[in-house]
Order: structure tokens, then C-alpha cells, then sequence
């Protein structure tokens, strides 16, 4: 939730707004309390869209209509203002993620929740069909899913025979890739097109992927009409109960009350959403609302917990009167405790990433086959533990003399430096903070624009692995696996790792799907849960030679070594897998893999091979002398690489066709790395940083 801005409202009807929750093309929604302490989400139109009366009446119309649905699986509609001033609608806070957000942040959902999911919304629609109403915009963005289960919002919606619900002008009145195929052709809807809808929810929340996808708006409302969704990654049994809600033919699509009936949730369905990552992110959110809702004393106690006081008063009215001095200066100082570590954990917000431009070959930028020159240099500037460089927004984070440092991308500039820490452990909070480890094991973090030191936690950790949205994950000391709590910067859990994987785990993590995917220096895969650290699946004997550095994305893991595989991140299914060889048709094996839109990239026997990501299907070669022991880059409308082969350059091919553009050559040193940001590529060569431009 966001401050309240200027412009914004302070209290609307009996709502006192407390701040922004979202905005979109018809207004703004704010979070509100009323006098009885009351939480309510607030929808106020747009002022400029407020005067139109057409739009203010079906603006209100909407509350009346939702308001007419009885049915715990909605959003309920607590009040509305219809005349005078601007119009708006409150409706019940829920306390969750969307659908989107969660699968966004902690991968797909498993088939247990994709079963409670479907039946508790299909349940919902009968009662809003029941009621003789359609959403007509089912998507994840319009489902959240709190501690008592999913919940249904932004059904504005009209009857059937008043034609589609709320837009304005220009604006396509279906969500693409959602709306039914009688939607998109304009035609009108029944209740069956709340069910196609509500088969594309299902396949997103079960594969992390829309079932249309197309380039462009029109390619996927296309797909939508004439095409086959894409079932990649969905179980047998799931395409079974969700393919007929995908029907072009409006007639043969079952009602809700049948597919309420054919998911069959779970017993005590409604609670797998108090368990795991989203359970816990629930139980967050419901925790800040209260924070922030929760009444403020205005006596000087006021630093005090209200309960804490008034159970001082109660019984400890004798202490007070009589020590009052001494128990001031202990309530000033817990308050100054209190305020000093809520600081450690407010953030400023990511600072915007300054982009360098593009260059352009029919401009006269660069010449093909040619090398580009450097726009900066940085000499004597990189630990030789240092891993790759670390593009964060404004800075470029790099492992220095006894600790890291942060150079300023533009001109390559010292930002900070911080010593006594280790220069080869380094990641990223989602561009917030920076975690660093230091020779004790205490996870140490920091401002990435300036430096500026924030919370630490003793987790006797050796090495950093990954990090999500709500916690760092460390191999500690003594060889057990760690996640670490980013809210309040407390141990999560500890587990052991299996016997067999003890003292051979590498860094290379990924993260996806509610997995962590560890690799190891002898070629295996582990994968664990991240709610606990439990063991989820594991694949042997994968590489023999290179080092595996897995990719997840969109519920699927791939990983690299005598094959390029993929499979279910979830479970570790295989979905492809494919072997290399090189031109004597020798075995070999494939390197790091990058995933970029749609397709794959890896190098291979031959060299840089791109591959679609559902069958593996090869697109183009590269035949360059790569380095496979280090991934494929992004930036641009490039894909960079490092080659040793012959000599130390770095190589930029064309995304779309696989040719050659230029190459960067460095003398001769005993480390290189490579890492992309903001339209620049960072390259360690020795202890010197560069940064180069990207076309």
C-alpha cells in the first residue's frame, strides 16, 4: 500500500483513507477504516470521469448489482455514494494476495490448491450466475486468496441482456487471453463465458503460463477464437477436469455446479491457504493491516503497546505513581528500541535504473564484426574471489579488497565500499537491499544506491544460495541448509541436507514453483521445498564435467550437463530432455542454460544453440567458440558470451537470427566474468571492470 498522494482524498463518506492500495484506467482504490473500526477497500472514480453520468451510474450500478449476490465467495459491498461529489463503492478488505501475485511470487499452485481453487470459485460463480448476474472478467488479478479461501472481486457486471460491463472509451472490455471467444467476437454472453474464463484462470494458477498467448493484443484474442490453448506443464488429470471449460462452442461447457462437482476439494479445503508461502504472506498482510488500523493513544505513554498499558494501569497503578521518573526513561527507551530496529526494516523504494542507449549498426554506431569501445574502465578494482558483477538499478556491485564495493553504472565511479565482509558472497533483494555474508556467517545488508547499512542476522552461514520475495536461503557452516526470514530478518527454518549431497552443494541455485533447485560439484540436482527444506525430488548423474547452473521459470526448471533437460519444477518430471555432440558427433555437454521469452539458450557441442522452451524444437546455432561453462546474456537486442577458446573476447550475436554482430577482446587474464543491466554489459577481466555498450 501506498501513501496517500496530493490529489488523494482523506476520508470519503464514513471512510477515513489510510492510503492507496491500486489504481487503474477508472480510478483509484484506497484502504479506509470508518468509525467502528471497520477495514474497507474504497473504489473512487476518476475525477475527470466523474461528471460523465453514464459512467457514474454504471459505476454505481455495479455496487448494486454485487450488492444483490449472496455468496461467501465475493468481495461484500458495505456501502456506496451514488449522488453528489465523487461516486464510490467500499467493499469487505481481504487481507491476500491476487491469484496473479501469488503464482508471480511463489510459482504455480500444486494440484491440491489448483482443486480447492476451482471448486471454491466455480461455487462462487453458480451463486453469482444464481443470482442472474455474469463477472464476465474472470482473470487472476480479479481472485485473492485469503485464510478462508479464494475470493472473487470486480464483478461489475451487468445482466445478460445489458451488453458489456464497465470501460472506458478504447479500452478492450474483455482481459486477453481471458474472455471467451463470444466475448472477444462481440457477441452476447451467457453465464458459460464466467467458465471459459474460468478454465484460463486454472491453467495459469496450475503452470505459471496463460493458455492464449500471441505477440500482440489481436494475435492473442486470435488464439482465443481459433486456437488450441497451450497445455504445457499441466497434469493429465487437471487437462481432463479443465479442458471442456475451454470449449469454443458455448453449449458444451459444464455449469459451475458441475465442475464444483467434479474438482471435489479437498476436506478442509479452505485451510491449504493458511499453510505454506501464500498461508504465510496472508498472515503478513492481515498482521500490517492491523498494525496500521490499530488505535493510537495521544498521552505521552503513547510509546507503550496499548494492551501493555492499560494492563499497567489496571494493576501496577502504585509503581507508576511512585517511580515515575524511572519508568519514563524505560518507556522512552523501549520506544527508541522500537523505532531503531522498525528503521532497519524501512526501505526506501528501488531507485529508477539509469538506461544507457541503445546503439544502432544502420545509424553508424558500430560496424558489424567490428569491437565496440569501452565507456568505462575501473582498473585494480575486483577480489579475484569476486563472482560475476551484480547489476543493481544505479550501481554495480563487485567483490572488492576485503569486502564489496558499488560503482556507479553511468561513469564508473566509487559509490560505497564496505570491508571485513567476504567478496565472493553477494545477492540481491529484489533491487532493495544488497545481503552480503561476513567471516563470522552474519548475513549483512545493505542500501544498494547508497551503501546505507540495514538489518543482519547471525545464521552462521557459509554461503549465500538464492533469495525470494520473503526469504534468503544460506548453506550454513556446518552443512545444513537455512532460510532466513527477510521481514524481521529471524530463522525461518534449518534442515539437513541428505547424506549423499553433504560438502558438495555449488550456489548456482534457482528459484521457482515454492523450489529451490540446488546443484552439486559432482553433477547431481536437489530440490527442496522452500516452506520448509524437506527434500522435493532429485536428479543424479546429470553432468559429468561441466558445472550445472539450473534456470526456473514458469513452474519448469531447466538444467543443463549430458543433456538439456526440462522438467516440472514441482516434482522434477520430465518434460524434454536433449543430448549434444560435437562436429566428430562425440558426445559433449551443454553449459549453463538462460531462458528469454520463449525460447532456450545454452551452448552446446557446436555452439550457442537457441531452442524453443516447450518441446526443445532448435531455432538457430551459433557456431561460436563459446564458453560453456558460463551462460548466455540478455541485453538489448543481443546475446552476449565469453570465449577463451583462443583468446579472451567477449561475443554479441543477433537475438532474433543467431549471427554474428561484434566482439570485445581483453588481454589475456586468469578470470573473466559477465553479467548485463540497464542496456550495458559489465565484464571482470582480472581485477579491472568494464562496462560496454549494447546494441
Amino acid at each position: 500500500m501506498k501513501p496517500l498522494g496530493t490529489g488523494d482524498p482523506v476520508r470519503l463518506g464514513p471512510y477515513r483513507l489510510l492510503g492507496v492500495l491500486g489504481a487503474g484506467g477508472m480510478g483509484k482504490v484506497y484502504a479506509g477504516q470508518d468509525r467502528a473500526g471497520t477495514v474497507a477497500a474504497v473504489k473512487v472514480l476518476r475525477p475527470e470521469l466523474a461528471h460523465d453520468q453514464n459512467l457514474s451510474q454504471r459505476f454505481v450500478r455495479e455496487a448494486l448489482a454485487a450488492r444483490a449476490v449472496r455468496s461467501p465467495g465475493v468481495a461484500a459491498v458495505l456501502g456506496a455514494q451514488t449522488e453528489g461529489g465523487r461516486p464510490w463503492i467500499a467493499t469487505e478488505f481481504l487481507a491476500g494476495p491476487t491469484l496473479d501475485e501469488a503464482v508471480d511470487k511463489h510459482g504455480p499452485l500444486d494440484e491440491t490448491r489448483v482443486h480447492a481453487l476451482a471448486a471454491s470459485v466455480a461455487r462462487t460463480l453458480a451463486d453469482i450466475h444464481t443470482a442472474g448476474f455474469i463477472h464476465r472478467d474472470l482473470k487472476p488479478q480479479n481472485i485473492v486468496l485469503t485464510a478462508t479461501g479464494p475470493r472473487v472481486i470486480d464483478f461489475g457486471i451487468a445482466r445478460p441482456e445489458h451488453g458489456l460491463t464497465l470501460t472506458t472509451t478504447g479500452q478492450i472490455p474483455v482481459t486477453p487471453g481471458y474472455g471467451a471467444p463470444e466475448q472477444v467476437l462481440g457477441r452476447r454472453v451467457t453465464p458459460a463465458a464466467d467458465i471459459f474464463s474460468l478454465g484460463a484462470v486454472l491453467v495459469y494458477a496450475a503452470t505459471g503460463q496463460r493458455a492464449f498467448q500471441g505477440g500482440h493484443v489481436a494475435a492473442v484474442q486470435y488464439e482465443v477464437v481459433h486456437g488450441e490453448p497451450l497445455w504445457h506443464g499441466l497434469s493429465p488429470q487437471l487437462h481432463t477436469l479443465i479442458a471442456p471449460c475451454l470449449a469454443k462452442d458455448e453449449a458444451v461447457r459444464p455449469t459451475a455446479g458441475q465442475i464444483a462437482a467434479a474438482f471435489s476439494a479437498p476436506r478442509n479445503g479452505a485451510r491449504v491457504w493458511a499453510r505454506g508461502p501464500v498461508g504465510e504472506e496472508i498472515k503478513a498482510r492481515e498482521s500490517r493491516i492491523r498494525r496500521l488500523t490499530s488505535p493510537v493513544s495521544t498521552t505521552v505513554t503513547a510509546g507503550v503497546p496499548r494492551r501493555r498499558l492499560l494492563t499497567g494501569l489496571a494493576v501496577g497503578g502504585a509503581v507508576l505513581a511512585a517511580g515515575g521518573a524511572t519508568t519514563g526513561w524505560w518507556q522512552l527507551r523501549e520506544k527508541a528500541r522500537k523505532e531503531a530496529r522498525e528503521a532497519l526494516f524501512t526501505l526506501p523504494p528501488a531507485v529508477p535504473t539509469p538506461r544507457a542507449r541503445l546503439l544502432d549498426g544502420d545509424a553508424g554506431d558500430y560496424v558489424v564484426d567490428g569491437s565496440p569501445t569501452a565507456l568505462w574502465k575501473v582498473r585494480l578494482a575486483v577480489d579475484a574471489e569476486s563472482p560475476a558483477p551484480m547489476p543493481v538499478r544505479d550501481v554495480v556491485v563487485t567483490g572488492g579488497s576485503g569486502g564489496i564495493a558499488a560503482y556507479n553504472v553511468v561513469d564508473g565511479k566509487l559509490r560505497w565500499e564496505k570491508s571485513d565482509l567476504l567478496s565472493s558472497q553477494y545477492l540481491s533483494l529484489s533491487d532493495r537491499l544488497i545481503v552480503a555474508l561476513d567471516p563470522k556467517g552474519t548475513l549483512v545488508t545493505f542500501v544498494p544506491s547508497t551503501g546505507e547499512p540495514k538489518w543482519t542476522v547471525a545464521a552462521d552461514a557459509k554461503a549465500l544460495l538464492a533469495a525470494d520475495e520473503d526469504t534468503v536461503y544460506v548453506l550454513t557452516k556446518d552443512g545444513r541448509l537455512r532460510g532466513v526470514r527477510r521481514a524481521d530478518a529471524t530463522i525461518r527454518w534449518t534442515a539437513k541436507l541428505p547424506a549423499a549431497y553433504r560438502g558438495t552443494l555449488s550456489t548456482k541455485a534457482a528459484l521457482g514453483g515454492g523450489r529451490l533447485v540446488l546443484p552439486t560439484t559432482d553433477g547431481h540436482v536437489l530440490a527442496v521445498a522452500t516452506e520448509d527444506g524437506r527434500v522435493a525430488w532429485e536428479r543424479r548423474e546429470q553432468a559429468e564435467k561441466l558445472p550445472i547452473e539450473p534456470f526456473a521459470q514458469g513452474g519448469v526448471v531447466y538444467v543443463n550437463g549430458k543433456t538439456l533437460t526440462a522438467v516440472k519444477v514441482t516434482d522434477g518430471t520430465e518434460i524434454w530432455s536433449e543430448p549434444t555432440a560435437d562436429m566428430y558427433r562425440i558426445p559433449a555437454e551443454w553449459g549453463p542454460v538462460t531462458v528469454h521469452g520463449e525460447s532456450v539458450y545454452s551452448v552446446g557441442g557446436m555452439g550457442l544453440e537457441r531452442r524453443r522452451r516447450t518441446d526443445a524444437k532448435q531455432l538457430w546455432i551459433a557456431p561460436a567458440d563459446a564458453d560453456n561453462a558460463r551462460p548466455a546474456l540478455f541485453q538489448g537486442t543481443g546475446v552476449w558470451m565469453i570465449d577463451t577458446s583462443s583468446e579472451t573476447v567477449v561475443r554479441t550475436v543477433d537475438e532474433g537470427e543467431g549471427y554474428a554482430v561484434w566482439t570485445y577482446e581483453l588481454p589475456e587474464a586468469e578470470r573473466v566474468a559477465l553479467a548485463v543491466g540497464g542496456n550495458r554489459a559489465f565484464v571482470v577481466h582480472g581485477a579491472s571492470l568494464h562496462a560496454l555498450p549494447v546494441f
